[in-house]
Formats: structure tokens, C-alpha cells, sequence
């Protein structure tokens, strides 16, 4: 076999598509949308939890359904080497349920929980869109009560808020009600789409029978002359559903979080009831869901525990960062140059004590020591120090703010 030559030139391997590596002001806006996120959750008193990244596939396909598009066509699954199939979390949902259930969380419950992380789901790239993408999760387990819901929005709407992006993005509410409601709402659907059926695209032929109420979304020109005249769930819901539905869009109301109603607006699993919800914008393209969510009250026991009521949501951090646009770093508070090897020591020990007093900084020591002044006026601060030596004694020369400048000089000693 003949080995490569010492000249020979390795082919640097590329990214692998529908990934991406964030830097820059993108990655400034990236980590802007999760220390909202964070910020936000706090104030809310959701607590926060880190998961695996991959599970059981068994978590992912009994909770999404073996027929979904995302447990058929979707997920990264692969067997390990003790030949258990093992996937890369598609979503988080699932997972935290399973957490729940094996962790003992219940005797928490109700418990309000939030994570952010990357997601894995092998579909066609689009704007926003990657085959590893980001998220921010919020979830209420074991509450049943409208509040729960109200307050997951809350949660939703002052993130928005607090990340400067609420206008133009509108709260579409629907309820999907209780089990009965829900029931008889899915036989109308099936009787009413049967007279429809040659008619329709292939997907919504295949969702027919099996999952009628995904026919309502779907976004297939042929569909939408009779999606317009399908059944709507106000006919069929039932007075406690009617009455869960009150108090969320009360509880909304009280709050001043503003909301519009969209009855096509489903969730097509067996285990979601009452409240559906997207937080919506035309700022994306035709993708323009940032937020969504919902109440899903069957999950826990599709995956062998007992009823539990639940509630939750989750954004995609890349889509919210799009809409943030692009941020500048942060000016550092103070930049030293060292305009004289010989004060490099007195430099490193200045910047450790301003670090440890708060202040963010950085060293510009290397080249041309009469260059590195012009150098440090290049990065953004909001002290520039130069640092030189006259008699082997530290020269501090300071420009800049004037208060960071008093703390400087306090912290120092000048």
C-alpha cells in the first residue's frame, strides 16, 4: 500500500450539511436569545434542567407515534454497540416526560422546568432551519389547571418582549378540548374529508383515517378549498372544554398579553387537549413560526405512567437569533496595551485584579512594542490603558470613561 508523501496536502474536511458554526455577531445574538431565555425563566421560577442528548428510541417513537414524519423519515438512529437502538433527540418533550417518570420527579408536581440544547431531525435545510438546530424548552408538569397554561404564555410573550421582538409576531390560540370533544370532532372530520378524498393531496389521503386533523394544516394548495368548509371544534366542544378555554383567554386578558383566534390551528397527536398555541411572524418567509406549544395531558401515560396533566412549549433559538438580527460584541471595560516587554508581569497582575473586581479586559502584547497602543484603539473598549516602564516603574496611561477610569485607578492602587 503506497503511503502518502510528506508533501502531499490533506483535503480539510467540510461541515456536514444542514449544520452550521456560529461566530461573530451571529453567535452574539445566539447568546443573547438564551441569557434572555434564561433571564426570563427565573423571573417565572422555572427551574432549570440539562438532558441527554440522545434516548431510547423507544422514548421517541411511542410518544411522536410510529407513524409521524418525524419518527419515519426524520430521526438519527443508529444501534449501539450493545445493539440497543438509540436516537438523537428530535424534540425535548419526550424526553423530559420520560425524566419525569424515571427520576421521581412527581413529587415535585407540579413542576416547572426549562432546558435549551440542540436538536437533531434529518429534513431538508431551509432558512432557519438545520439538521442540528437549537432550542429553548418550557414545560409544566402535573398541573391541570387553565393557569398553568396562562402562564407558560406569560412566560412566551415577555421573552418576546425582552428580546425586542415582539412586534409583528402574533399569539394564534385554538383549543383542541377535552377527550370527548376532541373524538367527536375527529369523526367529523373523517366523514367530512371521505366525500373530499380523490380530491385531496396524497399526504392528506394517507392522514385521513389515521390522523384527519393534520389535514386542517396542511399547506398543500389542493387542500385548502376544503379545509375552509371542514367541521370546527366550537361545534363539538363540550361545557368543561368550553369553560377551560374561558378562563385561559381570561387569564391572557388579565395578564395584557394579546392573542388572535385560529381554529385551524391543531395538533395532530391523540395525547394534546385544550390549548394549542403559535407564536407567528411574516418577518421569516412562509416558515414563520417562532413559538409554539401546547397542552398534552396523554403523553405521561403513553409512555407507561400515569395520567398526567402537562403543558409546554419550545423556540427555536436560531430563528428567534434571526429576528434579534445581528449584535455587536460587548466593548470590553478595559484594554491594556503593553507598550514595553518589560511591564508584561505588572500587566497580567493589573488585568487579574480588574477581572476579579468585575471588569472584563484584555492584553495586547505582542509585535511591535511601539505599534500596540494603535493596536488596542481597534477593539472596543471603554478604558484604553497604555502601560510602559520609565525607571522600571509601571507608567499607567488612561483614556476613556471617566467613571470606569475612577474604579480603574481605585482598583490599582493609582
Amino acid at each position: 500500500m503506497n503511503k502518502p508523501t510528506d508533501t502531499a496536502k490533506a483535503t480539510t474536511p467540510q461541515a456536514i450539511r444542514g449544520t452550521q458554526d456560529i461566530f461573530g455577531a451571529e453567535a452574539e445574538a445566539f447568546g443573547h436569545v438564551v441569557e434572555t431565555f434564561e433571564r426570563v425563566r427565573r423571573l417565572y421560577r422555572f427551574r432549570r434542567i440539562e438532558m441527554p442528548v440522545f434516548e431510547k428510541t423507544t422514548v421517541f417513537s411511542r410518544s411522536l407515534g410510529e407513524t409521524t414524519d418525524v419518527v419515519s423519515k426524520e430521526m438519527y438512529s443508529f444501534d449501539d454497540r450493545g445493539g440497543e437502538s438509540l436516537t438523537l433527540r428530535p424534540e425535548f418533550t419526550a424526553g423530559i416526560a420520560r425524566a419525569y417518570l424515571t427520576n421521581g420527579w412527581q413529587q415535585y408536581a407540579p413542576v416547572r422546568l426549562a432546558t435549551h440544547g440542540p436538536l437533531f431531525r434529518y429534513e431538508r435545510p431551509q432558512k432557519g432551519r438545520y439538521r442540528q438546530f437549537h432550542q429553548l424548552d418550557a414545560e409544566v408538569i402535573g398541573a391541570g389547571e387553565p393557569q398553568a397554561d396562562v402562564e407558560l404564555l406569560c412566560l412566551a410573550d415577555q421573552l418576546l418582549r425582552e428580546l425586542g421582538i415582539a412586534d409583528g409576531v402574533t399569539l394564534q390560540l385554538n383549543t383542541l378540548g377535552d377527550g370527548a370533544s376532541r373524538e367527536a370532532w375527529r369523526s367529523a372530520l373523517i366523514a367530512y374529508f371521505r366525500d373530499h378524498a380523490a380530491d385531496l393531496s396524497e399526504d392528506s389521503q394517507d392522514r385521513l383515517e389515521r390522523n384527519p386533523l393534520r389535514i386542517l394544516d396542511s399547506k398543500d394548495p389542493r387542500d385548502k378549498p376544503f379545509t375552509a368548509d371542514a367541521p370546527r371544534i366550537d361545534d363539538f366542544l363540550t361545557g368543561e372544554a368550553q369553560d377551560f378555554f374561558g378562563q385561559v383567554t381570561a387569564g391572557l386578558h388579565a395578564a395584557g398579553v394579546a392573542w388572535v383566534r385560529a381554529p385551524a390551528l391543531v395538533r395532530g397527536l391523540d395525547y394534546y387537549r385544550h390549548t394549542a398555541f403559535e407564536f407567528v411572524t411574516d418577518r421569516l418567509g412562509a416558515q414563520g413560526t417562532v413559538l409554539g406549544g401546547g397542552r398534552y395531558d396523554g403523553l405521561i401515560e403513553a409512555l407507561g405512567g400515569p395520567h398526567t396533566p402537562a403543558v409546554g412549549w419550545a423556540a427555536g433559538i436560531e430563528r428567534l437569533a434571526m429576528l434579534v438580527g445581528t449584535k455587536d460584541e460587548v466593548p470590553a471595560d478595559v484594554v491594556i496595551a503593553v507598550e514595553d516587554d518589560g511591564a508584561l508581569d505588572a500587566a497580567t497582575a493589573a488585568l487579574a485584579a480588574l477581572r476579579r473586581a468585575g471588569l472584563s479586559g484584555e492584553i495586547v502584547a505582542t509585535g511591535s512594542p511601539r505599534k500596540r497602543y494603535d493596536k488596542a484603539t481597534k477593539i472596543p473598549a471603554r478604558v484604553l490603558i497604555g502601560l510602559s516602564l520609565s525607571e522600571d516603574r509601571p507608567q499607567w496611561r488612561l483614556r476613556g470613561d471617566d467613571t470606569v477610569q475612577a474604579h480603574v485607578k481605585m482598583i490599582l492602587g493609582e
